[in-house]
Formats: structure tokens, C-alpha cells, sequence
């Protein structure tokens, strides 16, 4: 499969360009973390380490090991900076440690919670619970975060 688990990717020189590389060479940039087939609105969720996300497109090819399905790769650097890592402000998962801004009403963009963005963080996810009746009463924010846990619960900075 191209780009299964644990393989490792160039940056390519255009977006489109990405190709599946040795991971001890010099041209890898980051790792597969999990491979998924099918749209990423029907799959499951990366993991929480996820800096990114790579849309695959369906490639038919003459062989079947030439051949790639519609899917999405997870992938995590191998060299900093690490957006995906709680607190980094660009990773595609909100997770516990990430902080957030309200960009209008009802919609919140993650941000750097070290204060360095444009943005300056207003809330910090300190946790992920099943429903909103679970978050503690500090709460003054739900966020949604998807998977088996889909609310976060934010407190607001000072």
C-alpha cells in the first residue's frame, strides 16, 4: 500500500509531488503514523500525534501494487516543529493541552498557547469526556474534538 504505516514520505517539491521514501534517507520529512482507505469524514480519527493530515487520491495503475485507493495518511515530522503536539496551535486534532481562539460565534481556531500567533489563546482544553454533563464546572468552553471522546472541555485564560 503506498504510504502504509510506518513508511516515511518526502516533502516534494510541489504539493503534489509527495513520494513514499527510505526513512533513514535523507529526503524523509515525516512518518505515517495510520493509514486509512476511504474519505476522512467516514474514517476514523488519526492519532493524537498527527501533525498533519495527507489526502491520498485513488491512483489506478497498470498493477495492483502500482494501484493506491482514495484515503488519508496520518503523518507525524521527524524533525521539530511539531504542530500536532498539545499547546503547538496547528495540528488537524484538537486535543487535551491545545489552546483555542473564538474566530467568530460559534467557531474556535486552535492557536499557540505560548502567546506567539496573531491570535492570542482565550480558552485551554484541559480535558476530553463523552458529553458536556462530564466536564468539570470550570468549564467555560466545548469544544468539539471528534472520536470516542467528542467534547473538550476549555477553561478560559486570564
Amino acid at each position: 500500500m503506498f504510504l502504509a504505516a510506518e513508511e516515511c514520505a518526502s516533502r516534494g517539491r510541489a504539493a503534489a509531488a509527495i513520494e513514499e521514501v527510505a526513512c533513514a534517507g535523507p529526503a524523509a520529512a515525516a512518518r505515517v503514523l495510520a493509514r486509512f482507505n476511504g474519505p476522512l469524514a467516514k474514517g476514523p480519527r488519526c492519532p493524537a500525534a498527527t501533525d498533519y493530515v495527507l489526502h491520498i487520491t485513488a491512483v489506478d495503475g497498470v498493477s495492483e501494487e502500482d494501484s493506491a485507493p482514495e484515503g488519508y495518511a496520518c503523518m507525524r515530522n521527524l524533525r521539530p516543529p511539531h504542530p500536532g503536539d498539545p499547546g503547538m496551535g496547528g495540528g488537524p486534532l484538537t486535543v487535551v493541552g491545545d489552546c483555542v481562539y473564538t474566530e467568530r460565534r460559534g467557531v474556535v481556531k486552535e492557536t499557540a498557547c505560548d502567546g506567539s500567533p496573531a491570535r492570542p489563546p482565550e480558552y485551554l482544553v484541559t480535558r476530553t469526556v463523552r458529553t458536556r454533563a462530564d466536564c468539570p464546572p470550570s468549564t467555560a468552553l466545548y469544544v468539539q474534538v471528534g472520536g470516542g471522546t467528542p467534547v473538550g472541555c476549555a477553561r478560559r485564560l486570564a
